[in-house]
């Protein structure tokens, strides 16, 4: 279990996330949702070791980072790397040792091309299989279906079941709130760096109805279309 309190997070005089506390157990899903700017990314980046923050976030191994799997919204890659390097190079920073890695191409990715000059969708299909060839506990995924074709996003969907049905953590961002619906156990809300809602699957439907009322209609009126 991975266990957050009191997470605070600023940039200069500018408070990101504000003293969150959060649970998240082996074999569950959990989305995060809010607008740009709620602090969803920031909430990722300080799980997974890459910020500095305030308060605590403890995980039931010693070392959190030794069984993370992060897919960032845009992740980057070396400008001479192939797609096969990139996927050996995150298996030998986890001592594993991988065979006939062109078997598993789920994606049917250029493996021999520099990754990149792979496309936004490209990028991110190559980065989340690079981390599930690593065997992590827990995965970090940051909008993975945004930009990635259809197709695609029916196997990522499948992945993730598969992934709670191993029993692993998954943590997953996304803007299209019916991805979520289809593999999450709970959702988060998300506003101004703050914890506001959380949501379990019965009440999916309702959170839904309310953010689009929140973000969408009421911005909308207030261009008084005729």
């Amino acid at each position: 279990m991975i266990k957050i309190e009191n997470l605070s997070k600023s940039y200069g005089d500018k408070q990101v996330l504000n003293t969150i506390d959060l649970k998240f157990k082996k074999g569950k899903v959990y989305g995060i949702v809010g607008e740009n700017g709620a602090g969803k990314t920031t909430l990722f980046r300080c799980i997974s070791g890459l910020e500095n923050y305030k308060g605590n976030i403890s995980y039931d191994s010693n070392n959190l980072k030794d069984h993370l799997g992060l897919l960032l919204t845009e992740p980057f890659f070396f400008s001479k790397i192939t797609g096969k390097e990139y996927i050996q190079l995150l298996a030998n920073s986890r001592q594993i040792k991988l065979s006939n890695i062109e078997d598993k191409n789920i994606f049917d990715l250029p493996l021999k091309q520099y990754a990149s000059t792979y496309s936004t969708g490209m990028k991110k299909k190559l980065a989340l299989t690079a981390i599930l060839l690593q065997k992590n506990d827990v995965f970090i995924l940051d909008e993975p279906f945004n930009g990635v074709d259809i197709q695609s996003n029916l196997i990522i969907t499948d992945i993730i079941k598969k992934l709670k049905e191993l029993q692993k953590t998954v943590i997953i961002s996304s803007h299209i709130f019916s991805t979520l619906a289809d593999t999450c156990d709970e959702i988060f809300l998300m506003k101004n760096g703050e914890i506001v809602k959380k949501v379990e699957q019965i009440d999916f439907n309702k959170l839904e109805s309310e953010m689009k009322e929140f973000s969408i209609e009421n911005r909308i009126d207030k261009l008084e279309l005729k």
